[in-house]
């Protein structure tokens, strides 16, 4: 079959790439980008841990096919923090240790921003609800509820905390690569 040539913007960067009609996204991202974040947990949309968002709307990557995100936005776990300064979720999940050996992290870190991106200010049954999608067989979800609740409240109120609210999409920690940028 023929490669299919994608013109689409990850983690704010314009990138073009060309895949095979049937190359997932996961496998894109992994194998043609290097952004490695983004785990493959089981393939078949079930665990989350290859969340990413996609137009603003969070997805399975292992679900979607690379050829689809031709003038599309994708933002995965590489673009969250900027630079060596790390998103406020990522800061909680490392203050309350919601993690344990991180093949699932990446996927909760882009359900939580998708999350905090439509509800600044979710209740404890919300953030439950919207990391359903999400599996973990190391930590339980205690920690992880606590750290999205915390990240929400210093993204709210960030004089208080010292950080600023993160917006826009961001290049890939240490400016690396995440494909061949257009013009």
């Amino acid at each position: 079959m023929a490669a299919v040539l994608v013109s689409t913007t990850v983690n704010g960067d314009a990138v073009e790439y060309s895949c095979a009609p049937r190359e997932s996204l996961l496998d894109v991202l992994r194998n043609r980008l290097g952004l490695t974040g983004s785990k493959e947990g089981c393939g078949t949309g079930d665990c989350g841990a290859c969340s990413v968002i996609v137009d603003g709307r969070l997805v399975c990557a292992c679900l979607m096919l690379g050829a689809e995100m031709d003038g599309r936005t994708v933002e995965t776990v590489e673009g969250l923090a900027d630079g060596a300064t790390l998103h406020p979720l990522q800061t909680k999940f490392l203050e309350h240790a919601a993690l344990q050996c991180g093949v699932c992290t990446p996927g909760f870190l882009m359900a939580s921003k998708a999350l905090l991106a439509r509800n600044a200010n979710p209740t404890e049954e919300e953030i439950r609800f919207a990391l359903a999608g999400n599996l973990c067989r190391c930590t339980g979800y205690d920690k992880i509820v606590r750290a999205v609740s915390a990240a929400a409240a210093e993204l709210a109120h960030p004089a208080k905390s010292g950080t600023g609210k993160k917006t826009g999409g961001k290049k890939a920690a240490g400016g690396k690569a995440t494909g061949k940028k257009k013009g």
